[in-house]
């Protein structure tokens, strides 16, 4: 199948269903916070390595977590027992994303996470679209997460730790918070083994796009979820 080149002057998409068989479906474009918010909606995200063209996926099939069969082995339970992490939403966004920009495992194989996307979700993040995990031990930040939120849909971003565990700690924590909000979904793009053993699936990518259509009458939590979200 033909990738499909966009215009900066056009924001719309090709159909998911043209994506070639790795999930491929355009490229160019930019990053506008209008295009983002487009490509999230149509089950669509950018994924591509610094000074190359934009590049826009859309996975079939897709990994996804449902909140409910969200699965916390027995070696996290003393975590949450004896409190050893403190989590917080929407504190510290721009930290946050720059620790997964910088995280260890990054340094060495380089990062997706380009100035100019650090740029654009922060300015998701300043409309109330993309929201931070903060994952706290003794005062500083161990940990963390970032994504995209709408309707009642989490598409997760990238995760960083410091210290053992942190990022799985917050992750669980945002999921329990979520579920409790009535969340139906969290999106995790790519399958990983670290989110197979926390309870996330592939499903077929027509009907992660029909949970997306459903998703789409739902209404949006805009804003901080500082107080929102506990």
């Amino acid at each position: 199948m033909p990738i499909f080149e966009l215009q900066t002057e056009d924001i719309s998409f090709p159909h998911p269903s043209f994506s070639n068989p790795d999930g491929l479906l355009a490229y160019g474009g930019d990053l506008s916070t209008q295009r983002l918010l487009e490509a999230y909606r149509k089950g669509i995200f950018p994924w591509f390595n610094p000074g190359e063209a934009i590049l826009w996926w859309s996975p079939n099939p897709r990994f996804v977590l449902f909140p409910k069969e969200l699965k916390v082995a027995k070696s996290m339970r003393p975590y949450f027992n004896q409190n050893k992490f403190h989590v917080t939403y929407d504190t510290r966004f721009l930290d946050v994303i720059i620790g997964c920009k910088l995280g260890e495992t990054r340094k060495e194989r380089g990062t997706w996470i380009t100035s100019d996307i650090v740029e654009s979700y922060y300015k998701l993040h300043q409309l109330g679209y993309a929201h931070s995990v903060e994952v706290w031990q003794d005062e500083k930040l161990v940990g963390g997460l970032y994504g995209v939120s709408l309707g009642r849909m989490f598409f997760g971003e990238s995760m960083f730790t410091r210290v053992s565990n942190a990022s799985k700690f917050g992750f669980i924590t945002l999921v329990k918070s979520l579920d409790a909000k009535g969340f139906t979904l969290i999106d995790c793009q790519m399958p990983t083994q670290h989110l197979s053993s926390l309870g996330a699936k592939a499903i077929p990518r027509s009907d992660f796009l029909d949970k997306l259509e459903k998703n789409e009458k739902l209404e949006t939590q805009i804003g901080s979820w500082k107080d929102w979200l506990v």
